[in-house]
């Protein structure tokens, strides 16, 4: 979402001699100087599955990047995630693919692997990022990251049907709708990937618990998690 891009835009400048590519479907990209001789190059492809994948896998027809970010914004889906906190992505798992008749594991297309393993070097940078993460908001004081599976689909994860994800994933922490797919095209490009996100609403609330920020300061978390990993 233009949310999601903002804090990047807002905080490196743009390489005025860089032509950023055409993408489909509506999705953008921004060439931004990340210092020090490096680029960023920022996509902002639409919602869902489909839109995430054909952007970044236009864009890597375009680039070859060293490495590849999921940022934005995340829904928390593990008990212990609390809006406002941010997640990485130690693998990832489609939450509504089922081919388990066929002896895959639930979350597994036919092909792939039975998980997405996030980027070792990148998740390690990015669970050390705590200081830009207290930083990136006056309320972020209290906000955590975790290290966990992320998850994503093409239906929402809702206190309706919680109960079945988290008994199917134990060990998720997250869902959003697009970060796996994004991972599995950077896993056919050989390129290191993980998803960076900062939780906006809660999947299934507990009585009492905080159930949703602003996507903006949500996504601003996500990008300061991610640009001091990439620093």
């Amino acid at each position: 979402m233009a949310e999601e891009a903002q804090p990047f835009l807002a905080r490196l400048p743009r390489l005025a001699d860089a032509t950023a590519p055409s993408l489909p479907g509506g999705a953008e990209a921004w060439p931004l100087d990340l210092g020090g001789g490096r680029e960023l190059l920022l996509v902002r492809s639409g919602i869902g599955l489909v839109a995430s994948a054909s952007a970044l896998a236009t864009a890597l027809t375009h680039v070859k990047p060293e490495r590849i970010v999921s940022a934005g914004t995340t829904g928390g889906l593990g008990r212990e995630v609390e809006v406002g906190d941010v997640c990485v992505s130690a693998d990832l798992a489609y939450t509504d693919v089922d081919a388990t008749a066929f002896g895959y594991a639930f979350g597994q297309t036919p092909g792939q692997p039975a998980t997405f393993a996030g980027d070792p070097d990148l998740v390690a940078r990015a669970s050390a990022a705590r200081d830009a993460l207290h930083a990136a908001t006056p309320a972020a004081g209290a906000a955590r990251i975790h290290v966990g599976q992320m998850l994503a689909g093409g239906s929402f994860v809702t206190a309706a049907n919680v109960k079945d994800t988290r008994e199917r994933f134990p060990r998720a922490v997250s869902t959003d709708m697009e970060s796996t797919a994004l991972a599995q095209v950077a896993h056919a490009a050989e390129i290191p990937f993980a998803s960076i996100r900062g939780v906006s609403d809660l999947c299934g609330p507990e009585a009492g618990q905080d159930f949703h920020i602003g996507a903006d300061e949500a996504a601003a978390r996500s990008a300061a998690v991610v640009l001091a990993a990439l620093a």
